[in-house]
């Protein structure tokens, strides 16, 4: 009996082992010697004229007692100075293809008003306006991007727009924007040409849309920029292939900068469930939904590649992030919506697939940045706080401009309801400086993850790191707690052995820096 008990304690024992092995992911390097950079604008943002984004949010007035420059307020262009914001888009969005832009400069008692017929049917004053806008730019140092309309504008009204922000020499546009105070031109490099053209841009199909961009194209020039314009292609809608494969055809790449894709992690369109107030099972649909993100980017990077073998052309995801219902009590067109750790933990993921396959995007921009969608920022009058997005921009920002350091590991998988996705999100780069920094995300709802690195592959022997954590994954900053959620001194791991050995809280992202 003694005897059978002891053989039944070893087996147990050896199992338990084998379970634990199988339990913690190692993740390995692979050879980096010709990985891309990580380009910074990567980490763009988006402020399109729907909701609080820009009336309310970044702009008050310059007769507003929230100070401000220019009537911006002050402490949003300090935070996104804080995350070293690359560029900018503006001014839509859908919004984007009705507006005209000489609407928005000149004196602005003499400026004609707008209704927003796309978020709200809201009257505007076009008050904020092209001056403005790139004004902040400058003081973001932030590259601008600017959205042309192309659904109901015109090829001279687009190609005015570019002359009116760029050209340096004397010309209608450039006299009108020195009537308008402003002596030096901006130099805008990054240009939509259209957005959405499937949907709100004009319904257009792809191969119509295809000699509309290459028309616009044609007839924006530009002598001034070093390298020229990034003209950007609207590009699909998520996984709408053959919209994609329609433009790398038909449109010369010397013509094309960059092509546009879109993709919102929504559980539903018809219902897309609360923001705060969700279940395991909502939040396990909405990471099901952000992840698949690697799966069109690499099938929409697989066409680009047919036509442009040398990725001369970028891959722009200009709108990405989540969408829920509006919170409870506000205005539906104004897509205002709180912001947890779910979405913490969307943003690291996505940003790690962006980084992952930095060689063909190059560009994203985050929907949206203040009081819209997945917003880094919310604001209540005078009040302003952070949210968990926030801080993931502010973790993963050594990324921008440091070169990829390719990983591989296996993922442990998070399952729920027989439906199973990766528990594990990672990417990890070198600066400059030679730090090396790793970004580690855990996506399963209930279970800690393991992890091991070999230090002595990446060449170093320090390490710090920070995590961004909560008790409950619902839980938010407020307005009365607004640093319930930020980001602490990651403590517990261990070096033994050149191997750094750790443990990914639930729903929680790590940045590791090593040197």
């Amino acid at each position: 009996m003694k005897k059978a008990l002891l053989i039944l304690f070893i087996f147990t024992f050896c199992n338990q082992t084998i379970v634990a092995q199988k339990e913690t992911t190692v993740v390995s390097i692979k050879n980096t010697a010709n990985a891309p950079t990580i380009n910074k604008n990567i980490y763009g943002h988006f402020a399109e004229h729907l909701g609080r984004s820009i009336y309310g949010g970044f702009f008050v007035g310059d007769t507003s007692k929230i100070p401000n420059t220019n009537g911006v307020r002050n402490d949003i262009v300090a935070a996104l100075k804080e995350l070293k914001i690359p560029n900018l888009r503006w001014p839509g969005g859908c919004f984007a293809d009705t507006y005209h832009w000489k609407d928005g400069i000149g004196p602005k008692e003499n400026r004609p008003t707008i209704v927003n017929q796309w978020w709200g049917g809201t009257t505007e004053d076009n008050s904020f306006g092209t001056h403005d806008f790139l004004n902040l730019c400058e003081l973001l140092g932030a590259e601008p991007y600017l959205s042309g309309n192309v659904g109901s504008g015109t090829v001279q009204e687009l190609a005015d727009w570019v002359q009116y922000a760029n050209f340096g020499g004397k010309s209608p546009m450039s006299d009108l924007r020195i009537k308008n105070g402003r002596t030096e031109p901006w130099k805008v490099k990054f240009w939509g040409i259209g957005n959405e053209a499937w949907g709100c841009g004009g319904n257009m199909t792809a191969d119509y849309y295809v000699g509309e961009y290459r028309k616009y194209a044609t007839f924006m020039s530009d002598w001034e920029n070093t390298g020229g314009l990034t003209r950007i292609a609207s590009g699909s809608n998520s996984a709408d292939y053959n919209w994609t494969e329609t433009l790398m055809k038909n449109i010369p790449v010397n013509m094309l900068g960059g092509v546009g894709v879109h993709h919102y992690a929504v559980i539903d369109w018809a219902k897309k469930g609360d923001g705060v107030d969700y279940t395991e099972n909502q939040y396990f649909q909405t990471m099901k939904s952000a992840l698949k993100m690697e799966e069109l980017v690499t099938k929409h990077s697989a066409i680009m590649d047919k036509y442009d073998a040398d990725k001369k052309v970028a891959m722009i995801v200009d709108e990405w992030g989540a969408w829920y219902e509006v919170e409870k009590g506000t205005n539906p067109g104004f897509l205002y919506q709180q912001n947890t750790m779910r979405d913490a933990v969307l943003a690291g993921a996505t940003l790690n697939i962006f980084n992952n396959h930095a060689d063909r995007v190059r560009m994203a921009n985050l929907a949206q940045c203040v009081n819209v969608l997945q917003a880094v920022i919310l604001t209540d009058k005078a009040k302003m706080i952070l949210t968990p997005t926030y801080h993931i921009m502010k973790m993963y920002r050594v990324h921008q401009d440091a070169q990829l350091i390719p990983l591989s590991f296996n993922s442990p998988s998070y399952t729920y309801n027989n439906e199973t996705l990766p528990a594990l999100s990672a990417s990890a780069s070198k600066d400059k400086n030679g730090l090396i920094h790793i970004s580690l995300v855990n996506v399963d709802a209930k279970k800690d993850q393991k992890i091991e690195i070999n230090l002595k592959e990446l060449g170093i022997k320090n390490v710090t790191g920070s995590i961004l954590t909560s008790p409950k994954i619902q839980d938010y900053n407020s307005f009365d707690n607004p640093t319930k959620i930020q980001p602490t001194v990651l403590k517990g791991f261990k070096i033994k052995t050149n191997t750094l050995e750790l443990i990914i809280p639930p729903f929680s992202v790590i940045t590791l820096e090593g040197k």
